[in-house]
């Protein structure tokens, strides 16, 4: 028992060191629950960033694919779809990073926790979130969404 302790343990003290650094998005798709459709909701070009912080800070900001400048408040609107930004405090549990968010482009995440689980290979991240319903896309269903990013230079 006290070896599959100090294996969980080893494992999360991994991933903690692992993920601290800034990374790069390469990949955004969205699996709905109902259908197993797949979709780019973030487009085939998406950009964006997540910096993980050693002293347990996270900042996440990823774009869909070709933004513009809003030239009326419908263009503000339809920018609100293609955004996803959130900072809080992180800890490891498992194989998942859970944030608890202070701010958030979405303004009924804050104060709430989002999960994800995070697989790291040398320099990628593959990364899925439970099911859930998303402010952006697929409006009243469950979808997860699968990111893959790398490391930055």
């Amino acid at each position: 028992m006290s070896v599959s302790l100090q294996t969980s343990a080893s494992n999360e003290m991994s991933l903690e060191r692992a993920i601290i650094g800034t990374w790069q998005l390469v990949s955004y798709q969205v699996e709905l629950q109902a259908t197993g459709e797949f979709i780019d909701a973030m487009g085939e070009e998406p950009r964006g960033r997540v910096i993980f912080t050693a002293d347990g800070w996270v900042a996440f900001n990823l774009e869909g694919t070709g933004r513009e400048p809003a030239r009326s408040d419908q263009d503000r609107a339809h920018l609100m779809n293609t955004l996803v930004a959130y900072i809080g405090r992180y800890r490891i549990e498992g194989k998942q990073w859970v944030t608890t968010v202070q701010t958030a482009w979405a303004p009924e995440w804050v104060g709430t926790e989002q999960r994800r689980t995070v697989k790291i290979s040398g320099n990628i991240a593959e990364v899925v979130t439970p099911w859930r319903k998303m402010p952006n896309w697929a409006a009243d269903q469950m979808s997860r969404s699968i990111i893959k990013f790398s490391r930055a230079t």
